[in-house]
């Protein structure tokens, strides 16, 4: 998938990436054990009207919260750089080009592919992808791994069962650079399934093979063979996206994927092909009666598939809801020699932030080529684990609260934000699914007297709060804070007078005789404002005294009324945006294509014209329809006069917009 979030992100903006069972492979897996019928329709047909009926986010998966998934692959051999070694060494001069030559030999004589088939190195040592079982003398045991996966707490694992380097991990007849045929001789997707559905986890699986012909390799020469011209995504659009596709139904016909995660580029595949495969697997699911998740992070949308933000994730709630891959390690997705780490409290504190903000953390880990885990890494999945054990009742089933914390530290805020410890002072909330318990989890121990103060007097009526609790060092264990005040700076609860335990992050839980309340005393501006995107620096424009229906413009800030807007509140965390010149409001007529336009018409009540206000951090917002769950869209650097679009939230600066009082 990836490469150092500084390389990976240089190329996704060269890019202008934003906003019948397959012969050979084991027979189906049995249905799921009988129960009530999925959400959703009975059939798809290959339309977005109908794909994008599908459930995105299954409950389960909005309760799992947490998942392991794994970069492990022909290019863990070399351990150099990064897992985009096969791209980078065909690049000249590159220092993956330098280190192939040097140990190997020049890329020409010595390609890519002799990791899978095996050759020797300019030493004289054979080098393959060839890992061993421990049951055949080495070093492999996927069901070792797969309890790593269940003690780190993780409620879906899998693997990355085909990289950008076309190599298929496994039992494939469309495709015979796979693992069965060569290399290790093993189907790994089908260890990894069994095992991993044997802890009792739900099976992810990854594919980034989108990449493979639309640029990973485009410095390795044209190959001479049909079938190596296949491994370097030579063969030509038509055939290259046959094989996409075929590629992605042998594995949802062979091993059910509960997640089937797709790395980027899917927008530069033929929208026909995306809905085939999206109607394949959502009718699978049916036939399985089973509740699926599709990723993505360009190509597909919110409606029927979930976006996913790499390493990052929104600075504020996020609606719908929403996925991060990232890594333990800044520098690399698959094993390198020398490989860093994150520290724990970096890790867990980001997950923390990310389940507060209604997300889903994918954590990825670094096997070794021979199919070992390093200690660093699992004791980083170990500490993890620890803590969820022992506080994951404020992690696991909950539900992001109208506010997601407070405190100094700014996590998230798009994609490629490196993960961060928290401090006392920084609070998250989360709520569970009855909304009569509210969680407030401190990323370090506040000292005698914690102080909330979202939760101060004026914003919040605390009347039925009826207990506050630290959860204790045991799971189910708690100590009672009888002592707690409330004024205007905020919830002052008596603590301890010191740590009663060790955590990277402490709990306290508010128990409430009813739902909790409802939290009010926002910052939005109640006069006029002018509402100014991030990317282009224009301002939202009604156009004057215009007729009903009338598209919404951007335009250079100045002091006309048709720049200037008022939020009124709509209840629920939703507001109207109402125009100054023409008393009419934005609304988006129901529209759910990308790039459609946001037009304006007299106010009618209805949810297409109530908009919510997402935070992305110094204050940057989202402003996303409650209808649709479109967000406001600049378009980019665009001239006065450029219409305002819709489309689907993802991190792009083109839907981020600031809010300036007049």
């Amino acid at each position: 998938m990836h490469a150092s979030p500084y390389s990976r992100r240089a190329f996704l903006a060269a890019l202008g990436v934003g906003g019948a069972a397959a012969a050979g492979l084991p027979a189906v897996l049995a249905a799921s054990p009988a129960h009530a019928a999925i959400p959703g329709p009975t059939s798809y047909s290959e339309t977005w009207t109908s794909v994008n009926q599908h459930p995105a986010a299954a409950e389960w998966f909005q309760d799992a919260k947490f998942g392991i998934y794994f970069h492990w692959g022909v290019f863990s051999v070399p351990a150099f750089a990064n897992e985009w070694y096969p791209r980078n060494m065909y690049f000249s001069g590159s220092s993956e080009n330098n280190h192939h030559r040097n140990t190997y030999g020049d890329p020409s004589t010595w390609p890519y592919h002799n990791f899978i088939d095996g050759a020797n190195d300019r030493s004289g040592r054979f080098v393959q992808f060839a890992p061993r079982l421990k049951s055949a003398g080495g070093n492999f045991d996927p069901g070792e791994w797969a309890q790593l996966f269940a003690d780190a707490g993780a409620k879906f694992a899998g693997p990355v069962a085909e990289h950008h380097d076309g190599y298929s991990m496994w039992n494939s007849s469309v495709n015979e650079w796979n693992s069965v045929a060569r290399g290790p001789r093993l189907d790994l997707l089908r260890l990894h399934a069994d095992a991993i559905r044997a802890k009792g986890l739900r099976l992810l699986v990854a594919m980034h093979h989108a990449f493979n012909f639309t640029g990973f390799y485009e410095r390795a020469p044209q190959q001479s063979t049909t079938s190596l011209r296949k491994l370097y995504g030579q063969l030509g659009t038509s055939a290259q996206e046959q094989l996409w596709y075929d590629k992605l139904r042998e594995v949802v016909d062979g091993y059910q994927p509960d997640i089937l995660w797709q790395d980027f580029n899917l927008s530069r595949i033929s929208e026909a092909q995306r809905l085939k495969f999206l109607a394949y697997y959502f009718n699978r699911a049916v036939a399985w009666n089973k509740e699926v998740v599709a990723t993505y992070k360009d190509g597909f949308n919110n409606l029927g598939e979930v976006y996913d933000y790499e390493r990052g994730g929104p600075a504020g709630i996020q609606t719908p809801y929403w996925l991060t891959d990232d890594s333990i390690s800044s520098s690399s997705w698959c094993y390198t020699a020398g490989i860093g780490y994150y520290s724990l409290n970096a890790m867990l504190h980001s997950l923390v932030d990310r389940v507060s903000k209604n997300g889903t953390m994918l954590l990825n880990i670094a096997p070794m080529a021979d199919g070992s885990i390093p200690s660093g890494q699992r004791s980083l999945l170990l500490g993890i684990g620890d803590y969820l054990q022992r506080f994951g009742e404020s992690i696991y089933a909950t539900r992001a609260w109208s506010a997601f914390g407070e405190g100094p530290t700014q996590m998230g805020g798009g994609s490629f934000v490196t993960p961060r410890a928290g401090t006392n002072t920084d609070i998250r909330f989360t709520r569970n699914k009855a909304d009569n318990v509210l969680y407030a989890t401190v990323l370090g121990w506040p000292g005698s007297t914690l102080t909330i103060s979202t939760l101060a007097a004026g914003r919040i009526n605390l009347a039925t709060l009826t207990s506050a609790q630290l959860l204790g060092a045991t799971p189910g264990s708690y100590v009672n804070l009888p002592t707690r005040t409330q004024d205007g700076s905020g919830l002052r609860i008596t603590m301890p007078s010191s740590a009663p335990f060790s955590a990277p992050a402490y709990v306290v839980k508010l128990t409430f005789s009813g739902q909790i309340p409802t939290l009010g005393g926002g910052s939005v501006p109640t006069g006029w404002v002018r509402i100014q995107n991030v990317t282009n620096g224009l301002v939202l424009d009604s156009g004057g005294n215009v007729a009903s229906g009338s598209i919404v413009k951007e335009w250079t800030p100045g002091s006309s009324t048709n720049l200037q807007w008022q939020l009124v509140d709509a209840g629920s965390g939703y507001y109207r945006l109402v125009n100054r010149t023409n008393g009419m409001v934005v609304d988006s007529w129901g529209a759910t294509a990308n790039g459609a336009n946001a037009l304006q018409a007299p106010w009618n009540g209805g949810v297409n014209q109530q908009w919510r206000l997402n935070s992305m951090g110094n204050g940057r917002y989202q402003i996303i329809n409650r209808g649709t769950g479109m967000a406001l869209d600049g378009r980019g650097s665009m001239p006065s006069g450029t219409t305002v679009g819709l489309w689907y939230p993802d991190s792009s600066t083109n839907l981020q917009w600031t809010i300036t009082a007049i």
